[in-house]
C-alpha cells in the first residue's frame, strides 16, 4: 500500500498518476457533463455544461422519452513552425450523457441552444392522441 500526500497540487498528482500508468496525453477523456432538469406543463428544460465545444460538434438524439447528447472538443490547432509544447494540462474531451424523462418527447417541438458553454434543450412533451371511436365494419 502506498500513500499519496494530499498537500501536493492536484495537477502535479494527476501528472504523476499519468506517468505511473503511462496514460496517452493525446487520448480523449470521456466526461459526463453536469446536468440540470426542470419541468413545465408543456415540456422539460435541460441545461448541460459543455465548455470549449462548438455548436457544430454537438449531436442530440431523441428516441421516445430518452435524450442522448454527445459532443467533442476540437483537436488543438497545429503549432506554428519552430514552436513546441513545454507543458500541457488541458486535453481534448468528449462529452456524453443520456437521460430518460418521464414522458415521451416531441422532436418537432423541441429546440437546442448553445451559449457560453451551456447547452440548453427545450424539449416539448408529446401530446397523447385524444380518445376516439372505432367503428365496426
Amino acid at each position: 500500500m502506498f500513500v499519496i500526500p494530499m498537500t501536493r497540487h492536484s495537477a502535479d498528482l494527476s501528472q504523476r498518476i499519468e506517468r505511473l500508468f503511462n496514460v496517452d496525453p493525446d487520448a480523449r477523456a470521456l466526461r459526463s457533463p453536469a446536468l440540470d432538469v426542470s419541468e413545465t406543463e408543456q415540456g422539460y428544460t435541460l441545461q448541460l455544461d459543455l465548455p470549449g465545444v462548438a455548436k457544430e460538434a454537438v449531436k442530440i438524439r431523441i428516441e421516445g422519452r430518452r435524450v442522448s447528447i454527445d459532443a467533442e472538443q476540437p483537436l488543438p490547432a497545429a503549432l506554428p513552425e519552430g514552436e513546441r509544447i513545454l507543458h500541457r494540462e488541458r486535453s481534448v474531451t468528449r462529452y456524453s450523457r443520456s437521460i430518460a424523462l418521464p414522458l415521451e418527447l416531441d422532436q418537432a417541438g423541441s429546440t437546442a441552444k448553445l451559449d457560453n458553454g451551456v447547452l440548453t434543450l427545450s424539449l416539448a412533451k408529446r401530446v397523447p392522441a385524444g380518445a376516439g371511436d372505432l367503428s365496426v365494419s
